[in-house]
């Protein structure tokens, strides 16, 4: 379960008009955090974004699913899954809680994140990488 602060924050996020995945990153964040101080660990750094991901999916921030366009992903989410998704067990939980525990921390340390954000980069084409620079570069000169 995320922590309310990080709720009010990804929902601040969205009051502010920005996007689903900067609403995602709090949960994120909260979740290298959780990695971090040794609550559990995470097999790799994928694998501890896919759990902050998932939490952020729960919470009801509109995030794609890997592949699937925006539109399709939030008209399947809203429809089919609230009303079918049932509690998961308490054996499976527990299991997850017990496995995550015994994986390391490296996976959300600094030099992991990184390796993890320039292979993730180099896999999107210029064109992209070129639009978010010229973006992000946008939006600074704006909140200067």
């Amino acid at each position: 379960m995320p922590e309310q602060e990080t709720i009010e924050r990804a929902h601040e996020d969205a009051r502010e008009g920005k996007a689903p995945s900067t609403q995602a990153g709090e949960f994120v964040r909260e979740e290298m955090h959780h990695v971090r101080e040794g609550k559990h660990g995470a097999r790799s750094t994928k694998q501890a974004i896919a759990i902050g991901l998932s939490k952020a999916r729960r919470s009801g921030v509109r995030i794609p699913r890997k592949g699937a366009s925006a539109k399709k992903a939030s008209r399947t989410r809203t429809s089919a899954s609230k009303s079918t998704r049932k509690r998961p067990s308490a054996k499976r939980s527990r299991a997850v809680r017990k496995a995550l525990r015994r994986e390391g921390h490296s996976a959300a340390s600094r030099s992991a994140l990184s390796r993890q954000a320039r292979s993730a980069a180099r896999k999107r084409p210029a064109s992209k990488r070129s639009a978010a620079a010229k973006k992000a570069a946008r939006t600074r000169a704006r909140n200067r």
